[in-house]
């Protein structure tokens, strides 16, 4: 059965695009106006799905460990992990699917939005999910050297199942965007985190520039090199990071 909107029960193509109520990540809506119109009824069941989902996608964290919550478990310095294209190592199969699905739907996001560019077979080219070009990524990040834990071999099928099973986060029927990304995993820098693994595989940023500099100065804060530099980075980010 087809995603629809909770309020105006409208699928894709008829809709261009389908939202999870940002509280639940679960109730898909087509628009904030048919958001706002469900609310009285929505309200009721909201925070029981966010309690749900949060019991079920909180994993144990230790110290420091990014992200908090949304993932079976966080890693220690992750920045320090892009930077040696190990981010993705050390993970349980789930958070690894995972992560690379939302790398590509924030990447996908973010190209529409600061380049108004929409592949037809995208769900912000009216297409009803995000699998084809989801493929397309994966194919890429295959070809980066060292970027996707030894396991991965034949594992690319269980990723695409997830991204096209529903009531989950990782839906490639639904768009996503930063603030999305950060009250589902309660971390402010991980959009930055999906980012970045997404710029290491297509070479690039969405606004043709580079966020090297910006990896560069988090890797430093993480090892405790980059006293006084707080500022600076506020003033990069600013920059990089302005993206919706």
């Amino acid at each position: 059965m087809a995603l629809e909107c909770n309020s105006c029960k409208k699928s894709p193509p008829e809709v261009a695009l389908l939202k999870r109520c940002a509280k639940c990540s679960t109730t898909p809506y087509c628009s904030r106006d048919c958001q706002k119109a469900d609310w009285k009824v929505h309200k009721k069941v909201c925070g029981k799905q966010a309690d749900a989902t949060t019991s079920f996608q909180d994993g144990p964290t230790t110290g420091n460990s990014s992200p908090p919550k949304g993932l079976e478990q966080g890693v220690i310095r992750p920045f320090t992990r892009l930077e040696n294209r190990t981010w993705l190592h050390d993970r349980s199969e789930r958070d690894v699917y995972g992560l690379l699905i939302d790398a590509y739907r924030l990447r996908v996001e973010d190209m529409y939005n600061i380049e108004g560019e929409a592949d037809a077979d995208s769900i912000y080219g009216g297409a009803a999910n995000g699998l084809r070009g989801f493929k397309r990524f994966l194919e890429r990040v295959e070809r980066c050297p060292g970027i996707l834990p030894p396991w991965w071999d034949a594992k690319k099928k269980e990723c695409e199942t997830l991204g096209m099973t529903p009531s989950q986060w990782h839906d490639l029927r639904s768009a996503v965007e930063k603030s999305d990304i950060i009250e589902q995993y309660g971390d402010s820098r991980f959009p930055m985190q999906l980012r970045m693994f997404a710029e290491s595989v297509y070479g690039r940023a969405p606004s043709g520039t580079s966020g090297t500099a910006m990896s560069q100065m988090m890797v430093a804060m993480e090892q405790g090199k980059a006293e006084g530099m707080e500022s600076h980075m506020m003033d990069m980010s600013a920059a990089m990071l302005g993206r919706r």
